[in-house]
């Protein structure tokens, strides 16, 4: 059995595999990494298993020595930490490796052998990424936007009349009130955000057929009505861990 642990701005998410795959998945929020509740909760989804390894990636560099000391004093483990310098399976053609995050290695490295190439990542979390595997099996590079939660939390925020909205799908172009006026900008101006960028992507890639794969929390919402996006794995961020922690184990390049 081998943890996984991918820690992001909002929430860290927890993945149990074996070697085929990924098992089981659970979230905490981040901010339960940083003290003794680290313990409580990763020990309650690890269950009375004992791992035989881990693997992480973070883009909270506060957090990680947290979760490292908590698994040492679990179970004796040393995680793999994912970096530029640990990653197996994927070049990177990238002229700053060192400011990739982590996460999007992740992603890579799971695109490249489930998805082939060229191919995309897109991964809807608290900012949307999209990485880019090439025809060569190279991590190219990508495209931050601002998350759908994010672009909708700031409108609260900055403004005086809009409200807070819970994000999901809205079938009118027209919206009948102010909530579902925001739902429509967001969510189905998010959906032609991503269409476009799909198709500069295949523009710049020379290719008609790109596999294009979604992750992250409004995956499944923003593919719902895109036939540009492929595929939708939850699961890809952890099964990137996992084949990196099998590659280094088994001496894989």
């Amino acid at each position: 059995m081998i943890l996984l642990i991918d820690i992001g701005n909002t929430h860290t998410h927890l993945g149990l595999a074996n070697h085929r795959r990924v098992l089981r998945q659970n979230n905490i929020a981040t901010r339960h990494c940083f003290g003794r509740s680290a313990n409580r909760l990763i020990r309650r989804f690890v269950g009375r298993g004992v791992p035989e390894g881990a693997a992480l990636c973070s883009v909270v560099p506060r957090a990680t020595p947290w979760v490292r000391r908590t698994l040492k004093r679990l179970w004796d483990i040393s995680p793999l930490e994912l970096t530029t310098r640990t990653v197996r399976g994927v070049g990177i053609r990238y002229p700053k490796p060192e400011t990739l995050g982590p996460d999007r290695l992740a992603n890579a490295v799971a695109l490249r052998r489930h998805f082939g190439a060229p191919a995309v990542a897109v991964d809807f979390g608290t900012a949307v990424t999209f990485d880019v595997v090439g025809a060569g099996g190279d991590y190219l590079g990508g495209i931050i936007a601002p998350g759908l939660a994010a672009m909708t939390d700031y409108l609260h925020e900055k403004t005086a009349l809009l409200p807070r909205i819970r994000i999901r799908d809205v079938r009118s172009a027209i919206g009948k009130s102010t909530e579902q006026a925001m739902l429509v900008g967001a969510v189905h101006g998010y959906r032609g955000l991503v269409r476009e960028l799909i198709g500069e992507l295949k523009r710049e890639l020379k290719t008609r057929h790109l596999p294009v794969v979604a992750t992250g929390s409004y995956a499944r919402l923003i593919a719902g009505d895109m036939p540009e996006i492929t595929a939708v794995d939850p699961l890809l961020t952890l099964e990137g861990l996992r084949l990196v922690w099998l590659a280094t184990r088994d001496g894989c390049p």
